[in-house]
Formats: structure tokens, C-alpha cells, sequence
């Protein structure tokens, strides 16, 4: 049962596009999110909201 779910909703890890290297991880579900995720999230490096996209 947890080997389907975890590939439905994979481990993804979030990189910020501010270029500091800071990395969110979180899990995606696969059915309703295809493409690669962009979410606003904060950056304490920069100490601002930036977008941060899905790596793999």
C-alpha cells in the first residue's frame, strides 16, 4: 500500500530562483500536477518571497 503512494505522490525538491542554493522538500501528487511545480515561498537568505521550481 505505501509503495503505490509514494508513486503517486512523489518527493520533490524545490530549488529558489534567487540562485542561494535553499531547497524546500515536499511531495507532489503526480494525477493533478504533471508539469513541473512553481510555488512562492520565502527565502531567508534573501530574506524575501521568491519563486521557487521543482528539480529532479
Amino acid at each position: 500500500m505505501a509503495a503505490r503512494n509514494s508513486e503517486i505522490r512523489p518527493i520533490v525538491k524545490l530549488r529558489s530562483t534567487a540562485g542561494t542554493g535553499y531547497t524546500y522538500v515536499t511531495r507532489k501528487n503526480r494525477r493533478n500536477d504533471p508539469d513541473r511545480m512553481v510555488l512562492r515561498k520565502y527565502d531567508p537568505i534573501v530574506r524575501k518571497h521568491v519563486d521557487f521550481r521543482e528539480e529532479r
